[in-house]
């Protein structure tokens, strides 16, 4: 059982890296934060086997504060551990802004020096992590995250107040590094003092207000961005993250008739979009053919017959049920049907690979009996 502490525990890198080391059963956790019994804060740090050393000030009204809550802190962390001849392995969160000249980069470069000083002097492992501008579930708002207040005001349609247009940010996400915090526990002694570094997103802060605005957009029409840019995935976690929870409940648009209810269920650009069907009893939907869009039904609930007819086949019957579930695709050209044979409702999913255009639907209105009526010559025409 590995003992571990995190200094700053409450804060948003401890928060997030305590969630995940609690999945695990080989950790006993502590977690250390302001206001702390300097007991319980003596003990938890001398019996660690890893310090994940978190806490720290990245904003404050006056500049003493950074020499306080960041260098100072980690003078006195040392200085702790080698008094009782303890050298356990520290994983010390530090920032990029080290290499400029302000108050609160140069507090981190200080306490960056005091822990080198201490894996010099000790043998212990020091892994350093200089860390971008993180974003992600649970920071805060109109604090030191321009990703977490975008998000906010977004999803409360607030507006995004862009003072310096074309800074360039350099963010990374929160869980990319803690991906790489729980590697640390297993991490081969040989990687000792190096400098960590994770994933690196750049972009321009009116490009980033751009961003989130359009994925609160997408998010009320049903369209999901683009998730193959790791990006712009985790762009959209975060954003929902923040948006009210009694909020997060959309109604859907149905379309209903008496072959029964259709409605979207999700559109994305690349992948095309979900829809369900629900069909009565005795009823049949479709009877048509797409040039074009490709398409996967799957009976989710009831007792359903599809039916298939090509320019040049017979038709192909399949009978498909809830409790069974199977998967059939529509290529382009194919008429096809599905009906509710069962005497209960029927439920199926359909997965489309074109958004439905209303403007250039893709959709040729053909029955299946009548498809295999028109002779061979002249199917070509319908």
């Amino acid at each position: 059982m590995m003992r571990v502490t995190i200094t700053g525990g409450r804060g948003f890198l401890g928060r997030n890296l305590a969630e995940r080391l609690r999945e695990r059963d080989d950790c006993k956790l502590s977690l250390l934060g302001r206001g702390d019994n300097p007991q319980f804060v003596n003990d938890s740090l001398l019996h660690a086997d890893l310090i994940f050393h978190l806490a720290g000030t990245s904003r404050a009204h006056d500049p003493h504060d950074f020499e306080r809550d960041n260098s100072q802190l980690t003078a006195e962390l040392c200085a702790l551990l080698k008094e009782h001849g303890r050298s356990p392995k520290i994983v010390f969160s530090s920032s990029i802004r080290v290499a400029l000249n302000t108050d609160y980069g140069q507090s981190k470069l200080r306490a960056e020096d005091e822990l080198q000083r201490f894996a010099d002097q000790t043998g212990a492992n020091v892994r350093i992590y200089r860390l971008n501008n993180l974003f992600g579930k649970g920071a805060r708002p109109n604090h030191n995250s321009v990703v977490a207040t975008f998000c906010h005001n977004a999803a409360r349609e607030l507006p995004l107040d862009v003072h310096d247009p074309d800074r360039v940010l350099h963010l990374s996400v929160v869980d990319d590094a803690m991906d790489s915090f729980l590697d640390e526990l297993g991490a081969a002694p040989d990687a000792r003092n190096a400098k960590a570094q994770i994933p690196v997103y750049p972009i321009r802060l009116a490009n980033l207000a751009e961003k989130i605005i359009e994925l609160h957009r997408l998010t009320a029409t049903l369209t999901m961005p683009d998730f193959s840019d790791p990006f712009t995935r985790a762009l959209y976690s975060t954003y929902l993250s923040y948006v009210p929870l009694p909020n997060l409940l959309q109604p859907l648009t149905t379309h209903q008739n008496a072959r029964g209810i259709l409605f979207e269920l999700f559109k994305e650009q690349h992948f095309g979009q979900i829809l369900i069907l629900r069909i009565p009893p005795g009823a049949t939907r479709g009877n048509h053919s797409h040039h074009s869009k490709t398409e996967r039904f799957i009976v989710l609930e009831g007792d359903g017959l599809i039916q298939l007819r090509s320019q040049i086949s017979e038709i192909q019957s399949f009978r498909v049920r809830g409790d069974s579930p199977e998967t059939i695709d529509i290529p382009p050209g194919v008429a096809h049907s599905i009906s509710n044979v069962g005497a209960g409702g029927l439920v199926a999913l359909v997965w489309s690979s074109s958004i439905f255009d209303p403007t250039n639907p893709d959709t040729v209105p053909i029955a299946i009996e009548a498809a295999a009526a028109v002779p061979a010559e002249c199917r070509s025409h319908v």
